[in-house]
């Protein structure tokens, strides 16, 4: 353990340790109070109001902070003022520029895939131990927890299709004019 090799979970190795930690932080900071104020107190107010807020941070963080600095991701929706209708922009940061340590990378993708599977299991608990209204509380976390989670799964997997893309577009004039098409036709819906 003396010499860490890259990759390994921990976050020593991190690019970015202080957003990793508070990444990390606000997520099983919302774990904890929702399962110790469930089971050391009946003050549900105070626990709902808590953990809520602390979701909310961890929503905001994980959108606009940790996801650009730790793997390079963001997202965002937009409403189109005309229409009404609403779209996901996913944004990436440019591979040949920007290098992700694997660190960082695994911790996020755990961080993010575990979370809501531990909220599941939490509403487990709760029904087990017949507290039905903390389920409503769960429901709000998996809402926050799991649109973070698709958004982000959404913009890796369109920043691999960018790159891949983006190569067979410099490569030939037919892959060009192909992948060209195809997104002009993708996007203008």
């Amino acid at each position: 353990m003396d010499n860490p090799r890259p990759g390994m979970l921990t976050w020593r190795l991190s690019s970015h340790p202080i957003t990793l930690l508070c990444f990390l932080g606000f997520r099983i900071a919302s774990l904890l109070v929702y399962l110790l104020g469930m089971y050391f107190t009946k003050n549900f107010v105070l626990i709902f109001i808590i953990t809520i807020l602390l979701l909310a941070v961890d929503f905001y963080y994980l959108k606009n902070i940790a996801g650009r600095r730790l793997v390079g991701l963001r997202w965002w929706n937009e409403v189109d003022p005309g229409t009404g209708d609403s779209h996901w922009v996913f944004e990436s940061a440019d591979p040949d520029t920007r290098s992700i340590n694997e660190t960082d990378r695994r911790f996020f993708w755990l961080a993010l895939y575990a979370q809501p599977c531990l909220w599941v299991l939490l509403a487990i608990v709760a029904v087990v131990w017949l507290e039905f209204i903390w389920l409503s509380l769960v429901a709000i976390a998996l809402v926050l927890t799991i649109t973070n989670t698709l958004a982000f799964s959404r913009c890796d997997k369109f920043s691999h299709a960018t790159n891949i893309a983006s190569s067979a577009v410099y490569g030939s004039g037919l892959a060009r004019n192909i992948a060209g098409g195809m997104f002009s036709r993708m996007f203008s819906r």
